[in-house]
């Protein structure tokens, strides 16, 4: 066998089986951690879009409404349109999954999604996230805990954060100043929160009507003027949830239309682009 020129380490060892050389330790230490420094600096690359999906699994959420959104995220990530998006970031998205009812938890953590293998294996996580239901829809609460436990995680620096919202009704938990005082805070420190309402005919055409606080929430019941005039679920998280730079909400027309509606609005937050850029505006986005 011929040594590199000036290349000094132990004569080699040749398994007798496999006639594979055993190559010395100072080798496999120098390519470790050449190896190590490598990740440590990927690691610390920021990257333009940080990507909170924080999903509704409050007791109108069944069985099948929820198989439906988790693998309605599942196949976004792998669209080809979410991943041509994806790759022109350079350094890729960072992903996290927020589920919420009475309180959120961090579901999948921050991952970085940079190819297709990454997001396949994202997308497998998602699909094996067990069905944790709660009884009410405590919004409020949830942007508290992103603002508080989920945003902080993040790795690496972003360009934009972006919080994905979506949900089948309005909160019953908190009253709208309290909600206000939460997605301002989000806000303020320069993070989107987009809507997607998942709008089902027949069940929450109109919202707010009656609505008051949810048990365990506090002594008071909300104030009656807070919810005197029924809305729409869209005209409420527009209201309530929606802002920040380049904010939008585009609704989904009920939970079959979760999966598509979520792809369009993959690839106009991880773009960057404006409702419409992506060449077939959608019937109900808004944005102000």
């Amino acid at each position: 066998m011929v040594r590199p020129a000036g290349f000094d380490y132990p004569r080699e060892k040749v398994g007798r089986e496999t006639g594979v050389a055993f190559r010395p330790i100072r080798a496999w230490c120098a390519a470790l951690a050449l190896l190590a420094l490598g990740q440590r600096a990927s690691a610390e690359d920021g990257v333009a879009t940080a990507l909170v999906v924080s999903v509704d699994v409050s007791g109108s959420v069944d069985e099948t409404r929820y198989h439906l959104q988790m693998e309605g995220i599942a196949e976004a990530l792998e669209d080809e349109a979410v991943l041509a998006a994806i790759r022109a970031n350079p350094g890729g998205i960072y992903f996290a999954l927020v589920t919420w009812a009475d309180g959120a938890r961090l579901a999948v953590d921050w991952r970085r999604i940079a190819s297709k293998a990454d997001a396949a294996a994202t997308a497998l996580l998602v699909r094996a996230v067990p069905r944790v239901p709660g009884e009410f829809t405590c919004v409020g609460q949830m942007l508290r805990t992103v603002s508080a436990s989920v945003v902080p995680r993040l790795p690496v620096t972003a360009d934009r954060v972006v919080i994905d919202v979506s949900g089948d009704g309005i909160d019953n938990c908190s009253d709208v100043d309290a909600i206000h005082t939460e997605r301002d805070a989000l806000l303020s420190a320069g993070t989107t929160i987009n809507g997607l309402p998942i709008l089902v005919p027949g069940e929450n055409d109109v919202v707010g009507v009656g609505a008051y606080r949810a048990p365990g929430y506090g002594l008071r019941e909300l104030p009656r003027q807070t919810y005197r005039d029924g809305t729409t679920l869209d005209a409420w998280y527009r209201a309530h949830i929606v802002g920040g730079p380049g904010h939008f909400l585009l609704a989904a027309r009920g939970y079959g239309d979760f999966a598509r509606a979520l792809r369009q609005k993959f690839v106009m937050e991880i773009s960057g682009l404006a409702p419409g850029a992506t060449g077939d505006e959608p019937r109900s986005v808004a944005s102000r």
